[in-house]
């Protein structure tokens, strides 16, 4: 049994619709900033908000209930199938000229372990953590119970075509390739595999 905490954020007017995705994203920050900015962005009226963060530790927040709909992706189609899980990473990284570290693009400084694979213009990644992708499996099959979404998982990060149609669990940079996430450092074989219960 998968442990939720419920930080659910209250937003007027959200309508309601059944789900058969689950896209995954990341946070780009730390995962304080990052639930901060959701909550204080445009005077607490923001609505680009996920279902879901899953933290570098493991915890899994849920923001929203499993049938509302934000304006996440400005896409209706997007928005209205799919459940969104937020994963805390910083993304892309660049090397302080002269430092021992890496930072990311609003400055958060980084000392541990890199991803170096060059993808979409960017050479380096934060890896995600084991904790996040056993628990990202766990929520995922959680979910497919409750929404009746397959767990099949496209297994890459690359464009793909026709995502609107797909019932499963797929990547915002699966559907737009201005998008990367999630990135390079993400273990899809380790994932699939936690899927199946290997």
């Amino acid at each position: 049994m998968i442990s939720i905490i419920d930080k659910k954020i209250k937003l007027k007017n959200l309508n309601k619709s059944d789900k058969n995705q689950i896209i995954l994203v990341h946070t780009s920050r730390n995962v304080g900033e990052y639930l901060v900015s959701l909550k204080h962005r445009h005077n607490g009226d923001y609505n680009k908000i996920p279902h879901y963060v899953i933290s570098r530790k493991g915890e899994i927040i849920q923001l929203l209930d499993n049938d509302q709909n934000t304006n996440f992706f400005n896409d209706p189609v997007y928005d209205k199938k799919s459940i969104v899980i937020s994963l805390e990473n910083l993304g892309w990284i660049e090397k302080e000229p002269l430092k021992n570290h890496y930072i990311n693009w609003i400055g958060n400084i980084y000392k541990e372990k890199i991803v170096d694979k060059k993808w979409r213009d960017y050479f380096f990644w934060q890896p995600y953590t084991d904790i996040q992708l056993d628990n990202l499996a766990e929520l995922s099959k959680d979910l497919s119970e409750k929404m009746s979404i397959n767990l099949t998982c496209i297994g890459h990060n690359t464009k793909t075509n026709r995502m609107e149609t797909f019932n499963g669990i797929f990547t915002r940079s699966n559907f737009d390739e201005n998008y990367t996430d999630v990135s390079p450092a993400f273990d899809f074989e380790y994932f699939i595999k936690k899927l199946e219960n290997e």
